[in-house]
């Protein structure tokens, strides 16, 4: 959908690429509601990955029944499609008083973030890796996402440098330019002058549900196997000895997750593997869903206990063991899961399951 000829364009202009960050732009904007007005438009980076798309769609559906305007771009559609989108955003960037993103390691939101021109940035949740984000703007460090730190920067992350180390400029706060961010993850460190709003799924709990429980447990799926952190033979040990332990009946897929290693998990544990077709705050709150829900570090240890707040449903986590961890995995990625894990609040603490 693209505005109405003459239009001078929305006010706030939102860039997501995930249905999570949609999610969370739609949390923002409710919050906002009284100072929002209108103005706001959704702009979809939509990738290639076929489950994200559809997620993508779905959330756009919601996003458009609460009255914004939804603008669909192919962005990775070929060779040509980045120049395409950039052109055709160029105009709306520059005439936006507001900027919301929900990936500032996006290097497409990086360079979008050079041509805007807006005096206020809001960076909604990408899942854990705002905690990240959080703490090396405060640390004044170069933006990296944590599964890839400690690794040397390839040509690509060379050639991008300047546009990187540009878009953490603009995320720094400046007289005249306001930095917000938005979120349900806790922080150590709060960079100097940014204003953190705290996200508590204000908007899911009252569009949703209360759900219906039932008995027994339901299990979330990760993609850590997928980004090269954890092995994929110990990621299904833990898998079955996690649902044979407390019951789990539902394994719900992260929309990362290989078709080949879900099979693998059908087959080797008898789980029904469900392909949600929204966010899992959703889902869950729309119910049916199980009394526990089991879930290794991830975003939904800090969301799903916000989004069900006032239900009888426990999240409980399971530490992820060192030796699951790929020899390719990054130095830091125990202490970041760690840190996912111990930061949680209102989360039942499990210890690492052994392999069975």
């Amino acid at each position: 959908m693209s505005p109405r000829a003459g239009n001078p364009g929305p006010r706030t202009l939102a860039f997501v690429e995930s249905p999570v960050q949609l999610l969370n732009v739609l949390e923002w904007a409710h919050a906002q509601e009284h100072a929002l007005g209108a103005g706001l438009t959704l702009v979809v980076l939509s990738p290639i990955d076929p489950m994200t798309r559809g997620q993508l769609r779905r959330m756009a559906e919601l996003a458009r029944e609460e009255g914004h305007e939804v603008r669909w771009e192919e962005a990775r559609g070929g060779t040509a499609a980045p120049f395409h989108t950039i052109g055709g955003l160029a105009g709306m960037l520059r005439r936006a008083a507001r900027v919301v993103l929900g990936d500032p390691f996006s290097r497409y939101v990086q360079l979008l973030l050079t041509i805007t021109r807006a005096r206020d940035l809001v960076v909604v949740d990408d899942g854990t890796a705002t905690m990240e984000f959080v703490a090396q703007l405060a640390r004044g460090e170069r933006l990296v996402r944590w599964h890839r730190k400690g690794g040397r920067p390839g040509p690509r992350d060379l050639v991008f440098a300047p546009v990187s180390a540009a878009a953490r400029k603009r995320l720094t706060p400046s007289e005249g330019h306001r930095v917000e961010i938005f979120s349900s993850m806790p922080m150590e460190e709060t960079p100097a002058g940014v204003t953190v709003t705290a996200n508590t799924f204000a908007w899911t709990r009252t569009r949703f549900g209360p759900p219906r429980i039932t008995k027994g447990a339901d299990m979330v799926g990760t993609s850590l196997v997928e980004t090269g952190v954890v092995d994929t033979d110990r990621y299904l040990e833990a898998v079955s000895a996690l649902a044979k332990t407390h019951g789990a009946t539902r394994y719900f897929a992260h929309r990362r997750e290989s078709t080949e290693k879900l099979h693998r998990l059908a087959v080797e544990t008898g789980l029904e593997i469900v392909r949600p077709d929204l966010p899992l705050e959703l889902i869950a709150r729309r119910g049916p869903i199980s009394r526990t829900i089991l879930s290794f570090p991830s975003t939904v240890v800090h969301t799903l206990p916000l989004a069900l707040s006032g239900t009888e449903v426990r999240v409980a986590v399971c530490d992820i063991d060192p030796g699951w961890l790929t020899e390719n995995a990054s130095p830091r990625a125990q202490g970041f899961l760690s840190g996912v894990t111990g930061t949680a609040r209102d989360v039942h603490r499990l210890s690492a399951v052994s392999a069975v």
